[in-house]
């Protein structure tokens, strides 16, 4: 038998991580300038992704003195007997917290990604969507920069969208408040 034939191969379609972020200071030259924006890349399932300030130590690096040297760590894992690749988050940073869909994650703490998790820090926002594949032994990373928070999600049309916060709920500074009437008025 062929030697290429007997080797273990990696599946074609591999689990996918889409990192949408944003910054309302994104404009900012350079904050993401270390990152591979736009371009999948291999990564081995094995070894953890961590994002933070210190480009030697992270995986993805952001050029901003407000984020941690290790800000958090991304880890895949599987559950026995399934093929589905799953991740959890761990905050690596002991003064900045990390939020994951509302909870938030003290140093050390961790916790499993949903399949579209909010992902907060200082003022970063990171849309993180895994995309499902059958690979065992690698995934993929695709980054992006969005040009709106990724928390405001639009409705049906432009003009009426209302801002959705990861806790379903518009945040209250965007709630209509209705104004004072005098009752009096109303009264015949």
């Amino acid at each position: 038998m062929n030697v290429c034939q007997t080797m273990e191969t990696e599946e074609d379609l591999l689990t996918c991580l889409s990192i949408r972020l944003y910054h309302p200071q994104q404009h900012r030259k350079g904050l993401f300038s270390l990152l591979p924006l736009g371009n999948r890349s291999k990564h081995p399932a094995d070894e953890s992704l961590r994002f933070g300030r210190d480009a030697q130590s992270c995986t993805f690096a952001l050029v901003d003195s407000r984020v941690s040297r290790k800000q958090f760590a991304l880890q895949a894992y599987r559950i026995p007997e399934t093929s589905e690749m799953q991740f959890i988050l761990q905050n690596l940073s002991q003064t900045v917290k990390v939020t994951v869909n509302g909870s938030t994650l003290d140093f050390l703490e961790k916790t499993d990604l949903p399949r579209k998790a909010l992902v907060r820090f200082t003022e970063y926002e990171m849309l993180i969507v895994r995309e499902e594949g059958e690979a065992k032994q690698s995934f993929e990373v695709e980054l992006e920069i969005l040009s709106v928070p990724p928390s405001r999600e639009t409705g049906p049309c432009e003009h009426c969208a209302m801002p959705i916060m990861d806790t379903g709920r518009p945040p209250l500074s965007e709630l209509r408040v209705p104004s004072e009437t005098d009752e009096t008025l109303f009264l015949t």
